[in-house]
């Protein structure tokens, strides 16, 4: 390939041949990327043959934006017979970090148009507002919120799968709309409960709960959601049922009890006194929103109120355990509830 005597070519040539400059060809031999064949008499690099393909190769990984440290893997592993599993990871790892940068620039650039859009006098505040949030999003902050509001002793397996269900992930290519819900929402979760009282404001359902009992309690409120979740999407108006048998019963193994006429009436007065967070849904449901107006997902908190209001219908109808007659004492319709999730 290369005209000299001894088939070598120097630094110069090199660069000639491969289209870059000496420096570029410098940068790689110096960082052992690019190993010379031997120095002439006066010192100077001289390359054998391969090089042209081996620096074609350097340069076509660094032009993926390939890290110098995953070339020299890849490079390696070719050296010592083989590349493809490297090389197939290194690429892994890369879309991996262009896909997050692509979600940080997608978001940011929701954030700069929901910045635009508002009255100028809002401006200040909406930065502030949604220059807390990092880009992309992160959602620790809905998970430590969840943690302190959760019964302390709940199995680790059982918060797992009500985080998963509790904690709205950020889209990928947000609205600027979502991108507000979002950050109301982490401000929601990162204030001090209560005002100036600080730390978790949780429900009297969880006080006594040790680590079986809000297993139980959460595994049967998960099972009543998802049948709530089904009446809701179908339209159904909040009404006694499965679903709402399933809410009371979780609430009744919890506390070791049965599930009667009484214990629905005191239940209901309960969930009514405990604290709320019906913004959380409330944002969450516009995190997850649909742009078109389409009927929203339902969520636990949605969930829960369907079956508050289940419970309210059960109690105002005259009826007790599973639909039987029961006297009209307790709270009446229309009672402002709470959410234990």
């Amino acid at each position: 390939m290369f005209s000299s005597y001894d088939g070598l070519c120097t630094i110069g040539e090199l660069a000639e041949y491969a289209g870059v400059t000496v420096k570029t060809v410098r940068f790689y031999s110096d960082g052992g990327l690019l190993p010379e064949a031997s120095r002439s008499a006066g010192g100077h690099r001289r390359y054998a043959p391969e090089a042209v393909e081996r620096l074609g190769l350097i340069r076509s990984l660094r032009g993926l934006g390939l890290p110098v440290a995953d070339v020299r893997r890849v490079l390696d592993e070719q050296d010592a017979g083989g590349a493809a599993d490297v090389l197939e990871a290194a690429v892994d790892g890369r879309l991996r970090v262009l896909g997050s940068e692509l979600r940080a620039l997608r978001w940011r650039e929701a954030a700069l148009q929901l910045v635009r859009d508002c009255p100028p006098e809002e401006r200040p505040a909406r930065l502030r507002l949604v220059g807390a949030v990092a880009a992309p999003p992160s959602t620790a902050a809905l998970v430590r919120f969840w943690r302190a509001w959760l019964p302390a002793r709940m199995p680790a397996r059982s918060v797992g799968a009500f985080l998963e269900a509790a904690v709205p992930q950020p889209p990928d290519d947000p609205r600027p709309d979502q991108v507000l819900a979002f950050a109301r929402l982490y401000a929601f979760v990162t204030r001090p409960c209560g005002g100036s009282g600080g730390g978790p404001c949780q429900p009297r359902a969880h006080s006594s709960a040790g680590a079986r009992e809000s297993a139980v309690l959460y595994a049967g409120l998960a099972t009543a959601y998802d049948l709530a979740g089904g009446e809701m999407r179908r339209g159904g108006t909040p009404r006694p049922g499965e679903a709402l048998d399933g809410f009371v019963d979780a609430y009744a193994s919890t506390y070791g009890t049965r599930d009667t006429p009484g214990f629905r009436r005191r239940l209901a007065g309960q969930l009514a006194a405990d604290p709320r967070i019906d913004r959380y849904w409330e944002l969450t449901a516009e995190v997850l929103g649909a742009p078109d107006g389409r009927q929203r997902e339902p969520t636990p908190g949605t969930a829960h109120d369907w079956l508050l209001e289940a419970l309210d219908t059960h109690l105002s109808t005259g009826l007790g355990e599973r639909g039987a007659r029961m006297p009209l004492t307790g709270p009446g319709p229309g009672t402002t509830r709470a959410r234990t999730p």
